[in-house]
């Protein structure tokens, strides 16, 4: 429930207003020398600070307390812990019993029986992405692909050199939007991927609608290929390596990466919290009525998740790469011990 991953494995721990969140990640690679300032800088672009992002800005300082010795990765688990310390509870006393529309409130307050914490969202919460920063950012320094993420759009505006002045206008509405964001990975080798069930595009759609406020994910082209023909949309092999014409199937054949750029596009809703007055039914006073959200919340999250998305599908290229080096290294074995 709370973990992902089989060889490179992480789990995930805490909640939006407790102490501190964190993560266990386990399979990174012992002797690794992780730079520190690369996963910091991956959170720094986590960071709010431009326009149409929160208020809230934690620090994300990192406690390590495990896997790590003379500086180097002792091939056990790494434990990673991120304390919380701009909170404001009691700007979410008022929605105790008024869930806000668009977000986790009625379902988490129905499946456990009225135990969860719900201040900023508790476990559901944007704020556990942070430590899904961190794994994928080890993980990135475990492979030797190249990683990129880019915003193409943000709710109706795709010229990305006017997004302050946009974001502004639907910060003044009292409104949010969402948008989408483009991943890619270069440099990933021919044979990543084991269908039937643990496909590569399977496992990324699955980790990235585990990222909160996903709600759609496209492989290469993707639904813009409906309207093609299979004449358009086949990819035409170039050469010997594997290299195609055309990328429409986004690096993935098959459930296994072609050696192509892995291409996927993902849809951010806009954020369920707004300034703006809304309705909703009051489970204490059973009734709807209206009411403000209040807190600090993001007027465009999409702004932030870019770094959010890639490093989570660097969790997925971890694994998925460890399982096909144990699988060439199995069948050397196993050739190996035809040949006595």
């Amino acid at each position: 429930m709370n973990s992902f991953g089989t060889l490179f494995k992480i789990t995930l721990y805490g909640e939006s207003h407790q102490d501190a969140i964190g993560i266990v990640i386990d399979g990174i690679t012992p002797g690794l020398k992780i730079n520190w300032d690369l996963v910091n800088l991956d959170l720094s672009k986590r960071r709010p600070g431009k326009i149409g992002t929160t208020p809230r800005i934690e620090e994300d300082n990192l406690i390590i307390t495990s896997g790590i010795f003379n500086g180097l990765t002792t091939g056990s688990p790494v434990h990673v812990m991120i304390k919380n310390e701009n909170v404001k509870s009691k700007d979410y006393s008022h929605l105790v019993n008024q869930p806000r529309p668009g977000h986790a409130d009625y379902v988490a307050r129905t499946k456990y029986n009225n135990f969860h914490d719900y201040r900023g969202g508790g476990r559901f919460s944007g704020r556990l992405t942070a430590p899904i920063v961190v794994a994928g950012s080890i993980a990135k320094q475990m492979l030797n692909f190249n990683f990129s993420h880019k915003l193409i759009q943000i709710g109706g505006l795709k010229d990305m050199s006017k997004i302050d002045e946009y974001l502004l206008e639907i910060k003044e509405k009292g409104e949010s939007v969402g948008g989408i964001v483009e991943l890619k990975v270069s440099n990933v080798p021919v044979g990543i991927g084991e269908p039937m069930f643990e496909k590569l595009d399977a496992k990324i759609a699955q980790m990235l609608f585990s990222i909160p406020a996903v709600k759609g994910v496209e492989i290469g082209l993707g639904f813009s290929g409906a309207d093609k023909m299979g004449s358009e949309f086949n990819d035409r092999y170039e050469d010997k390596t594997g290299k195609t014409i055309t990328n429409n199937s986004g690096g993935v054949s098959g459930g296994i990466s072609n050696g192509n750029d892995i291409i996927v596009k993902v849809f951010i809703k806009p954020t369920s919290s707004i300034s703006k007055k809304q309705s909703s039914f009051n489970l204490k006073e059973e009734k709807v009525k209206d009411f403000k959200v209040g807190g600090r919340h993001d007027v465009a999250i999409v702004r932030r998740a870019g770094i959010v998305l890639e490093n989570a599908l660097a969790i997925v290229l971890a694994d998925l790469y460890l399982w096909s080096k144990t699988y060439k290294w199995l069948k050397k074995l196993f050739i190996r011990q035809l040949k006595y």
